[in-house]
């Protein structure tokens, strides 16, 4: 008889797999029919490795060791979820992590609306349904200065439902230095052509003047649209049309002004020595109809679009059947909620929300972490490694400010065998993961972000 054949004789059933002590506790745990297809895929596979001349040792066919490797699978494939890291990479509001940490407040009601039911749509005192976004759109009206404001679920979804709702059907004049793709995934031109509106390119990439959007404006146009470039900037020989002066041409020809700020701040980061984003409610008061920014972003909460203006504009977005398709869960309003009452209620806003304290934090306190962490971190890798606290910038990240860096202290770790790469890797393997960057050769972990020593320490 072939040797592969002894081999395939060699391997057990799936029941007989499942029926021993092992396997009936790994379907106490688990879903049966869940265990025997994982079962079933790693005897396939074991079938079709001898079937291929591959050498398998007998000791690979053997029940405990199939037993091992199918609980070994199943571990793994539990752990392939979203894993808690430790973001030391110098960007505050890194996209691929996650963006913006949630204040406690934030936190708190999002733990209390998932567990509970809340009132999401119903109206205590008349014992009736309600409106989900009824609270957040009165605080974004009272903390922006805005007639009227509403909320979705992501800013892509917010330009689009604008454009849908202002100008399905007609044209929309952007300048042409203000065509942005961000991130890949959020491309200008394609999102107005899924909302129905036709771009209308005026000016050129790096000079745009009020006669072109003068010139442009006929029967068919719908909006002007002015669009924050929140992950680039055009320097040197270039010239751009603030809103003012768009919003002077929007109301002389009866055209309605939008403008996208990506970021969108509440507060003035300016007063912290940061340069200065747009402010939401100057952009109001200056006469927008109708302002689009994030809330994961330098405003600090969770993931959300926030459009607010006036009432015209913001009521017809409200009642767009697009609305019920990009509206927000539960989860999203009690998180956003409490994040808005903190700007309109706390005495301490930037020390209360992560993201803005993050920005704030001043270098005297970035080392003192960094004084706390060089014994123990010497202490955990061992005397090859070099350990050096350092000077050097970090970013706000997710397009805010990309041009902008805020000094900050890192500590730089080498070696003289192992390269940045290896010592990096090193890192994320630890428990949880931490997740640093690499310049000049070395492994760098930022403190701007990291506020307990301790989250630096490596565990494996």
């Amino acid at each position: 008889m072939p040797p592969s054949k002894n081999r395939l004789r060699e391997l057990p059933s799936i029941d007989r797999v499942l029926s021993s002590a092992a396997g009936q506790q790994l379907i106490a745990r688990f879903r049966r029919e869940y265990v025997t297809r994982r079962c079933r895929d790693l005897l396939g596979e074991l079938r079709q490795s001898i079937l291929e001349g591959h050498p398998v040792d007998e000791h690979d066919l053997a029940e405990g060791a199939i037993l091992a490797r199918l609980e070994q699978r199943i571990r793994s494939e539990r752990a392939a979820t979203l894993t808690r890291v430790i973001n030391a990479t110098g960007t505050v509001l890194h996209t691929n992590l996650g963006r913006a940490l949630l204040p406690r407040a934030a936190i708190q009601a999002l733990t209390d609306s998932a567990g509970h039911h809340v009132t999401l749509e119903y109206d205590l005192a008349d014992g009736a349904r309600g409106r989900r976004e009824e609270v957040v759109e009165r605080l974004l009206v009272e903390l922006t200065g805005a007639e009227a404001a509403t909320v979705v679920n992501n800013n892509a979804a917010a330009v689009l439902i604008a454009l849908n709702t202002l100008a399905a059907g007609k044209d929309v004049i952007v300048s042409r230095g203000e065509l942005i793709e961000i991130g890949g995934a959020f491309r200008l031109p394609e999102i107005m052509g899924k909302s129905g509106a036709s771009l209308k390119e005026v000016g050129t990439t790096n000079r745009t003047h009020p006669d072109d959007y003068e010139r442009a404006i006929d029967r068919n146009t719908g909006l002007l649209l002015k669009v924050h470039t929140s992950n680039y900037r055009i320097v040197g020989f270039s010239t751009d049309v603030d809103l003012p002066t768009l919003v002077e041409i929007g109301k002389r020809h009866q055209v309605p002004v939008m403008e996208d700020l990506g970021s969108g701040a509440l507060v003035d980061l300016g007063r912290y020595g940061l340069p200065k984003e747009p402010l939401v409610s100057e952009r109001i008061a200056i006469g927008a109809d109708v302002v689009t920014f994030s809330g994961d972003k330098v405003l600090g909460g969770p993931q959300a679009g926030l459009l607010v203006g006036t009432k015209a504009a913001i009521g017809a977005i409200a009642k767009n059947p697009f609305h019920r398709a990009v509206r927000c869960g539960k989860l999203t309003i009690a998180a956003l909620e409490a994040t808005l009452r903190l700007y309109l209620e706390s005495p301490d806003v930037v020390g209360e929300i992560p993201a803005l304290r993050a920005f704030t934090r001043p270098l005297s306190e970035l080392e003192d972490v960094g004084r706390a962490v060089l014994p123990l971190l010497s202490q955990t890798l061992g005397h090859d490694y070099h350990i050096a606290l350092a000077d050097s910038t970090s970013q706000i990240g997710s397009g805010a400010l990309p041009t902008e860096e805020i000094p900050t202290k890192v500590i730089a770790v080498t070696h003289d065998r192992h390269s940045a790469d290896a010592i990096a890797d090193r890192f994320r393997r630890a428990k949880p993961p931490i997740i640093g960057r690499i310049k000049d050769d070395a492994f760098l972990l930022d403190l701007r972000t990291i506020f307990d020593p301790d989250e630096l320490i490596p565990r494996w």
